[in-house]
């Protein structure tokens, strides 16, 4: 985890919000042609209970058909020792567990105060490392909760200070609701270099304000080690109101490639990716290169 990735979170966070049940095969389908355009850590799966999010059902149907390429790294999203369990089971690469940075919204999403979160997070993690698997903890609401309003970096920073103690691999900062700017990501920057300096940040962006690239963009200038995105900028927290899409995969790819940044990703094989997505989902791309098309236009 010490080189900058582009992680895709599509066939997790893309679908979770969504109306459309996928089935287990275009689950897969979605994640083979992630890899085919040189995705190389995917969130897959999430197991979480299906009867509060159904389109996350059949995490363990779909972990047991996905290609198991070289050098591809398949995530798992747990918020419990039990979501622990079966994503150990079910041959994940990674686990990601997640707190909320404020009561009312963890209470709502996860059941549990923050600081019981807390908790829960850092047993994952040490379970986690006891079973050889890396771990994530992202901090969701770091920018802002649709519940309590503003959340200062000072909150965020006192969370990933406490989370510290048990070294994760990595901590992601979430803007859940798209309400973060790029001030916000600086303060978050500074105050993580401060108490968890050791650690990778990995950032995770929505494009509900039109600010989610430009976030994303200051994020990799502070030295991110990784940016999340969704193929089609499709995604949401159910149980955030008005919540909506992960900055989209292409349009990030393009910002990076014009950026002279590194990705190995190929931006055509993301459009005719989010194409198939748009048919399965039923609905448009929210992303937008696959509507102007790339520059120069032969790229």
């Amino acid at each position: 985890m010490n080189s900058f990735t582009v992680v895709e979170v599509g066939p997790r966070d893309g679908l979770q919000n969504e109306k459309a049940l996928l089935s287990v095969d275009d689950k897969v389908e979605l994640i083979t042609r992630s890899i085919g355009a040189g995705m190389r850590r995917i969130e897959a799966v999430s197991f979480v209970n299906p009867k509060r999010v159904p389109q996350m059902a059949g995490a363990e149907d779909v972990m047991a058909a996905v290609p198991r390429d070289a050098g591809v790294s398949y995530i798992g999203l747990v918020l419990n020792r039990r979501g622990l369990d079966r994503a150990l089971a079910a041959g994940v690469d990674e686990v990601n567990c997640v707190v909320v940075a404020t009561d009312e919204f963890s209470t709502r999403n996860q059941g549990c105060t923050v600081s019981e979160g807390i908790a829960a997070a850092l047993d994952i993690v040490r379970d986690a490392r006891a079973a050889g698997v890396p771990s994530t903890v992202t901090i969701a609401a770091s920018f802002g909760c649709p519940f309590s309003g503003e959340v200062t970096a000072d909150t965020v920073v006192d969370i990933m200070r406490q989370l510290s103690e048990a070294a994760p691999d990595e901590i992601a900062l979430a803007d859940t609701i798209g309400v973060g700017v790029p001030a916000q990501v600086r303060a978050l920057a500074a105050g993580a270099a401060q108490v968890a300096p050791s650690t990778p940040l990995r950032w995770h962006f929505h494009n509900t304000r039109n600010t989610g690239y430009a976030n994303a963009l200051t994020a990799l200038e502070l030295g991110a080690a990784a940016l999340d995105s969704s193929i089609g900028g499709y995604g949401g927290c159910p149980f955030a109101p008005a919540a909506t899409g992960n900055i989209a995969s292409e349009d990030l790819v393009y910002a990076l490639d014009r950026s002279g940044v590194s990705t190995g990703i190929d931006l055509h094989q993301l459009v005719d990716a989010a194409d198939w997505l748009s048919r399965a989902l039923g609905k448009d791309v929210p992303a937008l290169l696959g509507r102007a098309g790339s520059f120069p236009p032969s790229a």
